[in-house]
């Protein structure tokens, strides 16, 4: 069934919902919907529900809340990739698949051998899209909430925002294939450390850091350790920048319990 993310105010009351703009477009439109019909939406924050269309016009959709839904499309671990700007439409990749897989946000960032060349006048128009991207994303996947795209940071910006973090995964090429550097080593180590035991009432925030095309230079490394992150590994191979990241995330997935790990 289809999902749509609305404002709070477009849930008026207990009884109502109201689609709009290129929600109410892509309502009649694309998903040639008609009074009836049903779909699923939500605020993104507390409230999700099926809700049946009374009336649908150009740019509006009326429809009755027929029943409030559990709001529970979000993992139990809340992971923000943190991704070194990469060329082309890699960050778009990024925040889609990481959106479908789980990710709670993303952060670009700045690193010293990224190929792209930022243009900080576009970042508006940039960060729409991204955002857009991820709310697109978040529907297809069924997702409770919009996983947010924080502006562009800095690496001096990103060391300062470890410290918001339970768990801080920098992930290293030179890592790779090395004792000890695993991302399970890692993750064991963290739950043999204590303080998962002291979260047990809130979900456990990660931030996993992936590099650009070039990687990430030594002193990089050993800023970011020195800052508090575990530097790992991802296996033997050498992967690309979108790859690491989707599979960096989907390895925390499973090892938090989303995919029937323990």
């Amino acid at each position: 069934m289809q999902r749509y993310f609305v404002a709070p105010e477009q849930l008026a009351g207990d009884e109502l919902v109201y689609l709009t703009g290129e929600d109410a477009h892509h309502a009649l439109r694309v998903m040639r919907m008609e009074p009836g019909d049903e779909f699923i939406v939500s605020d993104g924050a507390e409230r999700t529900a099926r809700a049946v269309i009374r009336t649908a016009e150009a740019g509006r959709v009326e429809a009755a809340v027929a029943e409030w839904l559990p709001m529970n499309g979000e993992p139990a671990w809340s992971v923000t990739i943190a991704q070194s700007l990469p060329k082309g439409d890699k960050m778009e990749l990024v925040i889609q698949k990481g959106t479908e897989i789980g990710a709670a946000a993303f952060i670009p960032f700045q690193s010293q051998r990224i190929i792209v060349q930022y243009d900080e006048k576009k970042e508006t128009k940039r960060l729409e899209r991204w955002s857009k991207i991820a709310k697109e994303a978040a529907e297809q996947a069924h997702r409770s909430r919009i996983p947010e795209v924080k502006a562009v940071l800095s690496w001096r910006q990103l060391l300062n925002e470890f410290s918001q973090y339970d768990l801080v995964l920098f992930c290293y090429e030179k890592e790779s294939g090395s004792a000890g550097a695993g991302l399970r080593d890692a993750i064991r180590s963290f739950e043999e450390s204590g303080r998962m035991v002291d979260r047990k009432s809130s979900r456990i925030s990660v931030l996993l850091i992936v590099g650009p095309e070039g990687g990430f230079t030594q002193r990089e490394a050993e800023e970011a350790e020195a800052t508090g992150a575990v530097i790992v590994g991802l296996g033997k191979r050498i992967l690309r920048t979108e790859t690491a990241a989707m599979v960096g995330l989907a390895c925390l997935m499973y090892e938090s319990g989303e995919m029937g790990g323990e």
